[in-house]
């Protein structure tokens, strides 16, 4: 298709911003102020009834899959717009004590279902969106990253020989030797379902500061396995390397002249960058298969968004709350325009290298240690 040229973005952010006003210097973040599992189902079948049939919302249970709830037996939704051919896939809230990616996913969702605006209709007509407002619906509700699993029969946490109750990061339990969780292996179907051309995973981090500037970092932009490092060149001869470039590249240039963000590349510091394969959207470039259910060897490119600040940090109270989820709305919406437009395809891919970032010297991984870049 060809591009659009200057693509306005939806005017969703500043809906979100207004809708979560003040400051606040509280230590904590409250989680009252955060949105809750059910008030997630509330605002999905509201947005599902305003939106005139656009947006459908669906349960996995009502999809069909093997596996249908969480660990502790809650409902794992998914809302579905748009009627093109290429399959989108965007997550939220898969560590639960990272709420902004609800808040976003849901703003988004809202505007594409009950929008007229040029660049909605683009989407709708472009793609199929699987938008899934809460991978992790169990700790979320507890506010902690990882997830419990649960002894359904006795209705009480599963705990080792210790007695310590056994929990599991659902973003590295897509691995041969992982699903561990229920909610693990009922998503992992239902992607061998979707077949999604592209995901996106949206996150949050510690605090974190340009390393010359001292200023705050508000937005890191993310490929889970690095791009030119051990693992990504390697997958369908480049396709990924190059392509995840320039999603986030995309994303940068749409954001770099917001006032209210800062954007770099995410790190893990003491200039590590991530190959991680046991990460969900890694083992979706991959094109794992587990099981048999993805003998066909489905893969697709995925880039992960970071805001700055969690709930487990006590940095974030109240205080730009609009402003954070701003800023992943807009990512996320300049993130689909370019794919639609075909603007990202078209972008030079080293692009990626003018990203803000530390000098990279290691690739942080989970299947090798750290390892210097010279060993690779």
């Amino acid at each position: 298709m060809a591009s659009l040229g200057a693509l306005a973005l939806l005017p969703i952010g500043l809906q979100a911003a207004a809708a979560y006003p003040g400051d606040s210097s509280q230590a904590e973040t409250p989680t009252q102020a955060i949105r809750s599992y059910d008030d997630m189902i509330r605002e999905l079948r509201k947005i599902e009834h305003t939106s005139r049939g656009r947006v459908t919302v669906t349960t996995l249970a009502e999809v069909g899959t093997a596996e249908t709830h969480s660990e502790q037996g809650r409902d794992l939704y998914v809302a579905q717009v748009g009627q093109g051919d290429r399959h989108v896939w965007i997550q939220g809230r898969i560590h639960g004590d990272e709420p902004y990616g609800v808040e976003a996913t849901l703003a988004v969702l809202k505007e594409l279902g009950s929008s007229g605006q040029q660049t909605a209709e683009l989407l709708r007509d472009e793609f199929t969106l699987h938008i899934i407002p809460m991978y992790n619906p169990d700790g979320s509700e507890m506010n902690t990253r990882t997830t419990t699993l649960w002894d359904t029969e006795a209705d009480a946490p599963r705990t080792d020989d210790d007695g310590r109750e056994l929990t599991v990061d659902l973003n590295r339990d897509w691995t041969l030797e992982g699903f561990l969780a229920r909610e693990s292996r009922a998503w992992y179907e239902y992607w061998t379902m979707v077949r999604p051309s592209y995901a996106l995973d949206i996150h949050h981090q510690g605090r974190k500061r340009d390393p010359e500037t001292g200023e705050p970092i508000t937005f890191s932009l993310g490929i889970s396995l690095a791009p030119g490092g051990p693992t990504l060149p390697d997958i369908r001869d480049g396709e990924f390397d190059v392509l995840t470039r320039q999603m986030a590249s995309q994303v940068w240039l749409d954001t770099r002249h917001r006032g209210h963000i800062s954007t770099d590349r995410y790190d893990v510091g003491g200039g590590q960058v991530i190959d991680i394969r046991g990460g969900v959207v890694s083992a979706m470039m991959l094109g794992l298969d587990w099981q048999g259910l993805n003998s066909a060897g489905h893969a697709n490119a995925a880039i992960f968004f970071e805001t700055s600040g969690n709930t487990r940090d006590g940095d974030l109270g109240l205080r730009g709350r609009g402003r954070f989820i701003q800023q992943n709305i807009l990512g996320v919406e300049s993130w689909l325009a370019g794919l639609a437009t075909g603007d990202t395809v078209d972008l030079d891919p080293q692009t990626w290298d003018e990203i803000p970032h530390a000098p990279v010297e290691y690739y942080f991984t989970d299947w090798g240690g750290v390892i210097p870049i010279d060993d690779v």
